[in-house]
């Protein structure tokens, strides 16, 4: 968006009241517990894992061990240390640990079938609509809370996303709040948000090991370092284009992207199984993890029946999510599919509630005013936190 357009669509003279109250009227008792209580909401964290490529539910945290072949798949159910709860075989060390998190069965949207459609309500709340993109939560944060010491308050990793098919905004950057409040990145785009140095080595053998000696490891590990620095919001790109690799967005059609899903079983899950087990088990050993809310999605999830190349095509209108940390509960699930994977049945729950969760955990009203836009307050989210993850 153009600067002119920045001017003429949006107003920021009332951009997150939130956090800068007046304490005019307020005892000093009131005036002390309400700046104590802004003090410690800005100490959480997030680490937002996009499983991009929108990861098929029957394949991650949603199988279906008793639905017929073609929509089974080829990809065994196992259990969890939580009675009753089931996982695509891929994930062994997160069954051992699902007291940890809660699985979300039951997102969705109803907005076009496309990648960046996903990317924008996961991580701005909201679709774009003309030419007003709207931020991502992070850049939201990082205006409202700033940074802490030398840490950027928002980063992702490895760089934005790009190349998913189509040239459209997709939910990482901070648009009309502007460069400040940029993302910064390890690789790739250049950052105005500040002269950042966020390349964080010095991490043991064992603990590299322990992550795995592959993409997703290495982005968890710089993502644990990350919040461990200090860094408020951070957004990991699992694959950062959908070109030339194999990702989560299992076609069928063997060329480049398009993978089968039992992929899923040879190389992508066991990989992502690793990492993200260890970085639960290293946000905990490091007392980070009760303050870091942790979030693994994708934009999408996939058609409930194996199409004829052997993958599953995009299908927004059910998926998954896994929540750990940030004091939510664990060993629970939250909504349910159908016996074939292809639509809530119970506790529907939508993408942009996803993103008042995070809102919610770092300290942010979701019902707080954003911008003005012809006249007409907007605010952060259209959602409420999912309740069932909100403590306290």
């Amino acid at each position: 968006m153009s600067s002119k357009q920045n001017h003429s669509e949006v107003s920021l003279r009332d951009f997150l009241r939130v956090g800068s109250l007046s304490f005019a009227g307020l005892s000093m008792s009131e005036q002390a517990a309400l700046a104590a209580g802004q003090r410690d909401r800005s100490q959480k964290n997030c680490i937002l894992i996009m499983m991009t490529g929108g990861a098929s539910q029957l394949e991650t945290f949603d199988p279906k061990p008793d639905a017929p072949s073609e929509v089974r798949g080829p990809l065994k159910a196992i259990s969890t240390s939580v009675p009753g709860v089931f996982l695509s075989e891929p994930f062994p060390q997160l069954a051992q640990r699902a007291g940890q998190f809660s699985l979300i069965r039951s997102l969705y949207h109803d907005a076009a079938p496309i990648h960046e459609t996903g990317h924008q309500l996961i991580q701005t709340g909201r679709l774009s609509k003309r030419a007003l993109n709207y931020p991502c939560f992070g850049s939201v944060v990082s205006r409202q809370w700033g940074p802490r010491g030398d840490a950027p308050p928002f980063v992702v990793l490895p760089r934005l996303v790009s190349s998913l098919g189509v040239n459209t905004y997709r939910g990482q950057q901070a648009t009309f709040l502007g460069d400040e409040f940029a993302p910064a990145t390890t690789v790739g785009e250049s950052s105005s948000a500040g002269d950042y140095e966020i390349e964080i080595e010095g991490e043991s053998k064992a603990i590299q090991q322990q992550y795995g000696k592959h993409r997703f490891g290495r982005l968890l590990l710089q993502a644990r370092q990350l919040v461990e620095r200090g860094t408020r919001c951070v957004v990991v790109n699992l694959f950062d284009d959908l070109h030339q690799q194999m990702t989560w967005d299992c076609h069928g059609t063997g060329t480049g992207t398009s993978g089968k899903v039992y992929e899923y079983r040879d190389s992508l899950g066991p990989a992502y199984d690793k990492a993200l087990s260890t970085l639960l088990d290293d946000l905990s050993s490091k007392g980070l993890l009760n303050d870091t809310l942790v979030v693994s999605t994708g934009e999408f999830g996939r058609t409930p029946q194996i199409n004829a190349q052997g993958g599953r095509d995009h299908w927004p209108h059910v998926w998954s999510a896994l929540v750990a940390g940030g004091g939510t509960p664990g060993g629970q699930v939250v909504g349910a599919s159908d016996a074939r994977a292809s639509a809530p049945v119970e506790r529907p729950v939508h993408a942009a509630e996803l993103t008042a969760t995070i809102y919610h955990h770092l300290g942010l009203d979701p019902n707080s005013c954003l911008a003005h836009v012809d006249d007409r307050e907007v605010k952060l989210v259209d959602a409420l936190p999912i309740s069932e993850l909100v403590t306290g």
